[in-house]
């Protein structure tokens, strides 16, 4: 497994701690046996709630561009937080 992060500058690749990946999948069943290189899980942490989705890699990459053509300042801004609520919302309902 490889854990990476969005941000202003792209994708950064995290250390991933096991530990978290095996309480992910024990909450959420269904993200078992994901498809190498096609497949992706897109965990949203929030101080309210944490979801993790089973999605198509390449919305992983979308969401990457898409914080980077919205993302002004240190935390992201308004329009950052307004296209990431509009970019989940969207995959909730797909």
């Amino acid at each position: 497994m490889v854990a990476c992060y969005p941000g202003p500058a792209g994708a950064t690749r995290s250390m991933l701690d096991l530990r978290a990946w095996e309480h992910v999948l024990s909450a959420n069943p269904s993200l078992r046996g994901l498809q190498p290189d096609v497949e992706a899980v897109l965990v949203r942490r929030t101080r309210e709630t944490c979801e993790a989705l089973r999605v198509p890699i390449d919305r992983c990459y979308a969401l990457v561009g898409l914080l980077r053509q919205h993302w002004h300042g240190v935390t992201g801004g308004e329009a950052a937080r307004v296209a990431l609520d509009d970019f989940f919302r969207s995959l909730r309902h797909a």
